[in-house]
């Protein structure tokens, strides 16, 4: 179990949407909102959880043609948050809103999140810790997933308030925003690398 605690604790925490942009709104609207919005990722990435389970994500993703539009969609979506992090200038907020965002868009930012899938589909197939009782083993794999997952999130969000709160010289907060988006960029390529 430690191993597959180790292998989700390196899988989420590392950046993609859902910690970026859950940074993005602390950094903007403080921590109120930014655990408002997370409670919205949360239940978006329980129901792709949901979905790998049951195996509907197969079932969606072995149909090419919707493939490859859920796949340009949410490619589209990334380097649409790439490119505002990058032209943020001077305002670190990572991803900014132009109004708080609520729960829904946190839900709904998760099923286009092919981060969220690949995550998921890794963690609930591999990392074999009951493979005589799978409802055992995935109700143990969802109960760690969650315990690690909540505060990885909100600990982002704790640290997008935390870097605003600090007024950084605006070259360093132009810096920040390139790092950020260029981690951005590395989902992009990593889930392009894994489409090809």
């Amino acid at each position: 179990m430690l191993t597959f605690a180790a292998a989700v604790f390196f899988l989420i925490v590392t950046p993609g949407p859902g910690v970026l942009s859950a940074a993005g709104v602390g950094a903007a609207f403080g921590m109120r909102v930014g655990l408002r919005y997370v409670l919205g990722l949360f239940l978006g990435n329980t129901i792709v959880i949901v979905a790998v389970i049951a195996g509907l994500a197969a079932l969606i993703l072995a149909n090419p043609i919707v493939r490859t539009i859920l796949f340009t969609v949410s490619t589209a979506y990334l380097l649409y948050l790439a490119l505002r992090i990058a032209l943020a200038g001077s305002d670190v907020a990572f991803a900014k809103a132009q109004r708080e965002p609520g729960v829904w868009a946190g839900i709904l930012l998760q099923p286009i999140n092919p981060k969220g899938y690949a995550v998921n589909t890794a963690l609930f197939t591999g990392f074999p810790l009951m493979p005589e009782t799978v409802m055992a083993e995935f109700a143990w794999k969802l109960l760690i997933i969650k315990a690690i997952w909540i505060p990885i999130h909100i600990a982002w969000v704790w640290f997008g308030v935390q870097l605003k709160a600090l007024d950084l010289a605006p070259h360093l907060q132009r810096r920040i925003n390139y790092a950020m988006a260029a981690s951005m960029l590395l989902v992009v390529g990593l889930a392009v690398a894994s489409g090809l």
